[in-house]
């Protein structure tokens, strides 16, 4: 998930190569939401072996009411920090 911050609005999306998608969002490449609304800190991830899976887990966040997306990343990353460094270094 890519936001601005806390207050912030949460865009949720799937990729088979994260870093290449995250420098897409940080330069302004990636989907119009992400730039129109700058969402360019990753502030949560999760890894899946098999895409298949990495989408129906996907379509499955993007249902939900953003108070279950915040805890989601706050049980991870409480302070919503950009974890680009984190992957960068995979």
């Amino acid at each position: 998930m890519m936001s601005t911050g806390f207050d912030g609005p949460i865009y949720t999306g799937v990729s088979a190569n994260l870093r290449w998608r995250v420098m897409q969002h940080k330069n302004g490449e990636a989907s119009a939401f992400t730039r129109k609304y700058r969402c360019t800190s990753l502030v949560w991830w999760e890894h899946h072996w098999i895409i298949v899976d990495a989408i129906h887990r996907e379509k499955r966040i993007k249902k939900w009411p953003r108070r279950w997306k915040v805890r989601l990343i706050e049980e991870a990353n409480p302070d919503w920090l950009d974890r680009w460094a984190e992957i960068s270094a995979i």
